[in-house]
């Protein structure tokens, strides 16, 4: 697999992922995913491709909520070994439930997916689309590979960190990255220089306005937007 500047980080917290995601957002990053998990399963996808799957919290989001008598076929994709091996152990942990439809774990590289033109239904993204996107000179290949897999028709979506519009609310929310979730998350997980990437990323990422006009000019016919919690997150949900 080619070299990315963020695999290192991704291979080295998968220890202590889940534990920090929980802790540093009082578990409000369950209740987002599955409000991501939901909207993409409302236009009854049959393939599903979880793009950045991590440790599988969104994939099995997917899985337990897939409406009674529609069995979708989830893909995990991610290129942190590490982090897949965790998705794996957690989907057998569910048993039937956590393993129904199951499409499998994939390691590969976002700008490569290995699968054919127009062959999933929906692409959901949890926590994973400002690493694509942020600062990061491959944007533009990820983008047309994620185009590229969706059938015409098919949705695109995201729940990612965002821009409160709101001044205050803004600064409050970027104190606590600094003060809190970078220094916190580095001294749980023993990666003190992948949670400052992470806060900093976050800080200056786009606001959903940005995200918008970013997946139009990428080429999806449609994009909404909905901010979470003072538009601290936002869920997207673009149409090819």
């Amino acid at each position: 697999m080619p070299s990315r500047p963020l695999h290192g980080i991704f291979v080295r917290v998968f220890r202590t992922y889940d534990l920090c995601n929980r802790l540093l957002t009082l578990r409000l990053d369950e209740r987002w995913r599955r409000q991501a998990a939901a909207l993409c399963l409302a236009s009854r996808p049959a393939r599903i491709l979880d793009l950045g799957t991590g440790t599988g919290d969104l994939a099995l989001w997917l899985r337990r909520l897939a409406p009674p008598g529609h069995r979708s076929q989830i893909v995990g994709l991610d290129y942190s070994l590490p982090m897949l091996r965790v998705a794996q152990r957690k989907a057998q942990r569910h048993g039937r439930a956590g393993a129904r439809a199951d499409g499998g774990w994939v390691h590969a590289d976002a700008a490569r997916l290995p699968f054919a033109d127009g062959c999933f239904d929906a692409v959901a993204i949890g926590f994973a689309f400002r690493n694509l996107t942020f600062q990061n000179p491959l944007c533009e290949r990820f983008l047309a590979e994620i185009l590229r897999v969706l059938q015409p028709g098919g949705r695109l979506v995201i729940v990612e960190t965002s821009q409160p519009p709101h001044r205050l609310v803004r600064r409050l929310v970027h104190a606590y990255f600094a003060a809190v979730v970078a220094p916190l998350g580095g001294i749980l997980s023993g990666q003190r220089g992948a949670y400052r990437y992470l806060a900093h990323s976050a800080v200056h990422y786009y606001d959903d306005t940005q995200v918008v006009a970013l997946l139009g000019r990428a080429g999806f016919a449609s994009v909404q937007s909905r901010p979470r919690w003072l538009g601290i997150v936002t869920l997207y949900v673009a149409v090819k």
